[in-house]
């Protein structure tokens, strides 16, 4: 079978070229830039894409079978905003499949983009935007949202850990998600590939509140933990403040803001992965 990866070098577009190169599919590798993946090379074509740019994407889905897009704004920027990249840059690619004849459409999304409020987060309501569209349309499709991932939490929390304060919000402690490992969403994308026209919520094993999540944390590096609780208010005025928004990072606090204030719980659960052993693991307390 021949399946385009657009997004094929991030973490996950690497992982889940991982497990097309082992399930022995045809495979183009499309992103801004190649990187080196283990055990991949010399097993995939590689075409460099621009999404914001429909001319680089041009001929890219000729033959193509299946589509499966990780493409999305993950960190701040200067330049694009989610609208830029996860929609627009996701509906040119669309439209590119449309022309080719491709059909079936992979899409991975974020859990709760479809919930009150999302709307006013750029980085969940761009997403929500190409779901919406793609379900208009003839082309079969196959919608994932993870709750987050392994990496994630640890990324974000190990500045905290390393200060010895934790900071969450108030009144929210009790709010939980079931993140997953992204090798194992990985491996359930490309299973769940031939599906049709189903939206995943995908999680993992195991379900923690974010104050256990910072416990598990600050016991795996061995330090106590120490919690400052912030207002959830004080995120929306950081966000537009001038500085910030210069910096590019007014979608990433306002996502912060969401994802620390609702759950986040995928009633698809995937893997065999332990979180907690992850943290004790990634901290280095074993």
């Amino acid at each position: 079978m021949k399946v385009v990866l657009a997004g094929a070098f991030g973490n996950l577009g690497a992982e889940i070229l991982k497990c097309l190169v082992a399930d022995g599919h045809e495979i183009v590798a499309a992103d801004l830039k190649e990187t080196k993946v283990e055990g991949c090379d010399g097993k995939y074509t590689f075409v460099a894409i621009d999404a914001t740019n429909p001319e680089t994407l041009k001929g890219l889905c000729e033959g193509a079978d299946i589509v499966i897009t990780t493409m999305g704004l993950t960190g701040a920027s200067t330049r694009f905003t989610s609208y830029d990249i996860d929609y627009k840059g996701n509906m040119n690619l669309y439209e590119e499949c449309k022309r080719a004849g491709v059909k079936k459409f992979n899409y991975i999304s974020v859990i709760s983009c479809d919930q009150p409020g999302a709307e006013e987060v750029p980085m969940l309501h761009a997403k929500y935007l190409v779901e919406e569209e793609i379900k208009k349309q003839p082309m079969e499709y196959v919608i994932y949202r993870p709750t987050g991932y392994f990496y994630d939490i640890a990324k974000v929390f190990k500045p905290y850990v390393d200060k010895g304060e934790m900071q969450l919000l108030k009144g929210y402690g009790h709010v939980k998600a079931n993140v997953v490992d992204c090798p194992d969403f990985a491996r359930f994308i490309v299973d769940h590939m031939n599906d049709t026209n189903v939206t995943y919520n995908v999680g993992g094993k195991e379900t923690y509140n974010y104050e256990q999540m910072a416990a598990m944390c600050f016991d795996a590096a061995g330090k106590p933990l120490k919690i400052k609780w912030a207002p959830k208010w004080l995120f929306g005025i950081l966000a537009n403040l001038p500085k910030i928004k210069k910096a590019g990072k007014h979608d990433i606090i306002l996502f912060s803001k969401w994802t620390l204030s609702h759950d986040l719980v995928g009633d698809t659960e995937t893997g065999d992965k332990s979180f907690k052993e992850y943290i004790y693991n990634y901290f280095g307390n074993k």
